[in-house]
């Protein structure tokens, strides 16, 4: 059970030799379980003494979990930064000792956090939706009357206004109700069909001025998911970056590179999972203001003017029905926004 964890874990006898490490530690190591097996795990870390010491009080039951930081050595890498948990066994022999890598356990709780802030924005906006929807279908039905009974020209004028903005709200509303209307409809997906789709959509938009790179690995597996769905995501985030290119469209050096990888032995969403896919949307704008960028999937947040803010709100939606995230690192001449989606 422990190769299904992402954290590291090894069991080690109170002498600090290895007697079990898991598939995770073995991936980041670079190093066989069977020769990880049999060694001292103190001398995998910078810092033996600190090991062998908490190894001692575990053995006497000096406390019930240990926790410090430290950082572990693997062969022809930099040493990994981790938070180390050491608790006695079952066996009064062995030791569990848990590694934690301080990067991933970051990225971790920024997941979680993203998971839970869009969790908290898809039930304030369905609510808020809703509550509006009723008292928006009122206005514009006493607009209409009122139009029928008025007969000055800038009075009908006036009503006319009030129906169009109304029309306006309705729009609104429905698109931030679209992703909790429609159904999930499942089935095989070549994510690169997906891609093409999009491109094709971009391209018919911005014929001038804009070159969309392809960087595909055919290797990569069909997977289960909504094409639709998909297909949507993926150009929300184009078109979010075809439109930051502008000004480079107007001097005809915009680039878009879509690319795709496969990820293997990734967590994320407090999951590992073998395989998963990487497609990647790459522009040269000119990045995301500071401002907005811990904000970049909440809705109505916008970098654009004119802009709805609700693009990225809903790919980030769709692309959690698919168990997956998005992921964005931008500076100024290059965005890359990171689909990730387990693959079977």
């Amino acid at each position: 059970m422990f190769d299904l964890l992402a954290t590291l874990v090894a069991i080690v006898r109170v002498d600090g030799i290895v007697v079990f490490a898991n598939a995770a530690l073995e991936d980041v190591m670079g190093l066989s379980r069977r020769n990880i097996e049999g060694t001292s795990l103190s001398a995998y870390f910078t810092e033996a003494h600190a090991l062998n010491n908490a190894l001692q009080g575990a053995q006497t039951n000096a406390f019930a979990a240990l926790r410090y930081d430290a950082h572990l050595r693997r062969p022809n890498q930099d040493p990994l930064p981790v938070h180390v948990i050491v608790a006695p066994s079952d066996r009064a022999d062995e030791v569990l000792v848990e590694l934690l890598p301080l990067e991933q356990q970051t990225r971790q709780d920024r997941e979680d956090r993203l998971i839970d802030q869009a969790q908290a924005n898809k039930e304030l906006i369905r609510n808020l939706a809703h509550e509006i929807k009723n008292p928006l279908g009122g206005i514009r039905g006493a607009a209409q009357l009122l139009q029928m009974e008025v007969e000055s020209k800038d009075l009908i004028e006036y009503t006319q206004v009030i129906i169009h903005e109304a029309d306006r709200l309705q729009v609104l509303v429905d698109r931030l109700l679209a992703p909790h209307r429609r159904p999930h409809v499942v089935g095989d997906v070549n994510i690169h069909e997906v891609c093409e789709r999009v491109r094709s959509l971009i391209l018919a938009e911005f014929p001038k001025g804009l070159r969309v790179v392809r960087d595909y690995d055919i290797s990569i597996p069909e997977l289960r998911g909504d094409r639709e769905q998909l297909i949507q995501a993926v150009l929300n985030i184009v078109h979010n970056a075809a439109q930051a290119l502008v000004d480079r469209i107007a001097t005809g050096d915009a680039q878009i590179i879509l690319r795709t990888r496969i990820n293997r032995q990734v967590t994320f969403s407090k999951q590992r999972y073998r395989l998963a896919l990487e497609l990647h949307v790459i522009d040269n704008g000119p990045g995301i203001p500071e401002e907005i960028k811990d904000r970049l999937f909440f809705p109505l947040v916008s970098g654009r003017d004119g802009g709805s803010g609700l693009g990225l709100n809903l790919a980030q939606t769709f692309v959690q029905q698919h168990h997956g995230l998005i992921e964005c690192d931008s500076v100024v001449g290059r965005t890359d926004f990171k689909i990730l989606i387990p693959l079977p």
